[in-house]
C-alpha cells in the first residue's frame, strides 16, 4: 500500500481533485481526505500507473492554464526615506503575515553594485539607489551573475545578523 500526499495552488482543489478520481475509478483510491490546498490518499501500489493517468486527465480537464502563471503582486515602489529600520520593524511587527495576509512586497530597479554566491546557491547583492547603498540577499538563486542594473521585487527587513540598525531586501524575484 502506498500513502502520499499533496498540496496545491490557488484555483486547484486537491481534496476533490481526488473525489473526482474516486468518482470515475471506483476502487483506484483505497482513501483520501483533505481540503482544498492540502490531501492524502493510499492506494494499492499496483494502482499508482493508473492513478498517474486519472491524475492527469482530472489535471487536463478542471485546471484552467492561467493558474500556472506565476503573478508577483506588489505593493509598489518604496521611497528612498522608507528604506530605514523604523519602517522594516513596522513591516516585521504590522500584522500576522500568512496565508490569505501575505506580507508587504515592493519593487523597483536599482543598480547592482557588487554581489557573491552564499553556500553555493545564495546571492549576496549590494545595490544602489540615488547614491545609496542597500544589501540584499537573494535565497536559492544559483550562481549567475546578476546584470548591472535589475528591476526586483523585495521585502524590506531588519537585518538582525549583526545587530543595529541595518536593512536588507530580501529578493523574492528578478529580472
Amino acid at each position: 500500500m502506498l500513502r502520499g500526499s499533496m498540496r496545491s495552488i490557488p484555483g486547484f482543489h486537491a481534496r476533490d481533485a481526488l473525489a473526482l478520481i474516486d468518482a470515475r475509478h471506483p476502487g483506484l483510491v483505497d482513501r483520501f481526505g483533505g481540503h482544498a490546498m492540502a490531501a492524502g490518499l493510499s492506494l494499492p501500489e499496483s494502482a499508482l500507473p493508473a492513478f498517474r493517468d486519472a491524475f492527469a486527465e482530472v489535471l487536463r480537464g478542471t485546471l484552467d492554464p492561467a493558474v500556472l502563471q506565476e503573478c508577483i503582486d506588489s505593493d509598489g515602489e518604496l521611497p528612498l526615506g522608507a528604506l530605514d529600520i523604523a519602517h522594516a520593524q513596522a513591516l516585521r511587527d504590522g500584522g500576522a503575515w500568512g496565508q490569505g495576509y501575505p506580507e508587504p512586497l515592493f519593487d523597483g530597479v536599482f543598480d547592482v553594485l557588487d554581489w557573491r554566491v552564499l553556500g553555493g546557491k545564495h546571492l549576496k547583492l549590494e545595490l544602489g539607489l540615488e547614491g545609496r547603498r542597500l544589501n540584499a540577499i537573494h535565497f536559492n538563486a544559483g550562481g549567475d551573475a546578476p546584470p548591472a542594473r535589475v528591476r526586483i521585487a523585495y521585502r524590506l527587513q531588519p537585518d538582525d545578523y549583526r545587530g543595529g540598525e541595518a536593512i536588507q531586501l530580501v529578493v523574492v524575484h528578478r529580472e
